[in-house]
């Protein structure tokens, strides 16, 4: 009974948030809810409650102790994902303030001005701006910098914008993989593993797959450098592409450029060496960010204000996370689970289920959103995997190499901004963009077998 409850509530669950019936953070608080209350009260979850609460006798159980219980059970699963929610808020508002101030603002100028009328050095330009500011770990603001900026020259020098569609979006897959970014957030908090270890894990396949996208963009500019030739650019015309709107010139603070940097390098530098929780790191970096660049109570309030809702929109699914593991695991549905999964799948299979996780995620994060992959799938996949020897940073890693291919999936928001400021069209641009991703996909694999971060074999 509980094994049919389980596979019921992942199904409703993954139907509700793909046809958009619920936001996701109210079926990841409602769908769990519903089911476990109504294996209380057909009595499938005696059992497992009572191995919960320390019992011997199941029976001696009633149904207000059971559903006292799962609230004990939600608290344990919101106290375990409050260390991942709280390093996302603050590292989500300490990267927004960061862009505010102007922090990236020398990398885009500079590389517009390099890149003049060559198209070689406009893309590998496109390409490093785009991940530079992927830093924040939001596509939308990508876009809306890259696209800004880069637009005007394309268009004056007759580049296509298919290229700036697909370069923009890969970088932004790659620099997503970081802790604070939103597939990454999503595992660390269903796997419950710190930021700094996952960082490491995933940075060399990053590093590797950073270096083949410039590549990308070199190939990609020298067939437009054969196709529209090298133009010239008056330094009027490149400095008409980097105006910005004077409010937003007004928050930035061009003089403090160099202390942002070094803040912003050495936090991440002491998240990598993972000897500080990364939730303390981003606090610090926040709290002395906002108080060099913005001195006065008011501009304070401002600044966290208007990035807070960036901020929330992540903080609450992961803390929607932690209720819907708490629930989901301690009621004894995670384990029923993955235990019908594992006995479906020949014994050889499971030694490859690095391998396996990894394959998976690459359609699983495509058709379905992250919420409802790392939420409904990754719980499941992971409990097999530990049967295997598969640790909890193992699984996370394998559950992210698919995200190569996610933002181009249709769930993605943002893609349609992108679009709509390109006037590409979808279907030319997938196929672009998924020819390039496929040798992310392969490099994520490679790299996380040779450095261990993901055994492909046990």
């Amino acid at each position: 009974m509980i094994t049919i409850l389980a596979w019921l509530m992942i199904i409703v669950f993954l139907g509700l948030v793909m046809t958009k019936r619920l936001h996701p953070f109210t079926a990841l608080i409602s769908v769990p809810l519903v089911f476990s209350i109504i294996g209380v009260f057909t009595g499938a979850m005696k059992e497992p409650i009572a191995k919960y609460l320390e019992k011997d006798a199941a029976g001696s159980l009633s149904i207000m102790d059971q559903i006292v219980a799962l609230g004990k059970m939600s608290q344990d699963g919101l106290v375990k994902s409050s260390k991942t929610a709280f390093m996302l808020l603050f590292a989500i508002l300490f990267f927004s303030i960061m862009l505010n101030a102007g922090l990236f603002d020398p990398v885009v100028n500079t590389v517009i001005r390099i890149a003049g009328g060559d198209p070689v050095k406009v893309l590998v330009g496109t390409a490093i701006v785009a991940a530079s500011v992927s830093l924040n770990g939001d596509g939308t603001t990508t876009t809306l910098i890259c696209c800004t900026a880069f637009i005007p020259i394309y268009k004056k020098l007759n580049i296509k914008l298919l290229y700036l569609g697909v370069l923009v979006i890969l970088m932004n897959t790659i620099m997503n993989l970081l802790p604070w970014g939103g597939p990454t957030a999503r595992a660390m908090s269903v796997m419950e593993v710190e930021g700094g270890p996952v960082l490491a894990a995933l940075a060399p396949g990053m590093v590797v797959s950073i270096i083949y996208m410039l590549g990308v963009a070199v190939y990609l500019g020298m067939k437009e450098r054969k196709r529209v030739g090298i133009q010239k650019l008056t330094a009027a015309e490149l400095a008409k592409t980097t105006q910005s709107d004077p409010e937003v010139e007004a928050l930035k603070r061009p003089k403090l450029i160099w202390f942002n940097a070094i803040l912003t390098i050495g936090t991440v530098i002491l998240l990598v060496m993972d000897k500080l929780p990364s939730s303390f790191l981003f606090l610090v970096a926040l709290v002395i960010g906002l108080m060099v660049n913005y001195r006065q109570i008011k501009e304070q309030k401002e600044r966290i204000q208007d990035n807070a809702g960036d901020a929330l929109q992540v903080v609450i699914l992961v803390i929607g996370a932690g209720m819907f593991s708490g629930l989901f695991g301690n009621t004894g549905m995670s384990d029923a689970l993955a235990h019908s999964m594992v006995s479906a799948l020949p014994t050889s299979l499971g030694r490859w289920w690095g391998l396996v996780t990894a394959v998976v995620s690459a359609p699983g994060t495509f058709f379905l959103s992250n919420d409802a992959y790392y939420y409904g799938i990754l719980p499941v996949f992971a409990e097999a995997g530990a049967k295997y020897g598969y640790t909890a940073l193992n699984m996370t890693v394998a559950s992210l190499l698919g995200q190569a291919f996610h933002l181009l999936s249709p769930l993605v928001a943002f893609i349609y901004l992108l679009l709509n400021m390109t006037g590409l069209e979808m279907g030319e641009w997938q196929k672009e963009s998924a020819k390039w991703a496929i040798g992310i996909f392969i490099i994520f694999i490679g790299v996380a077998a040779i450095t261990g971060a993901c055994p492909l074999y046990i």
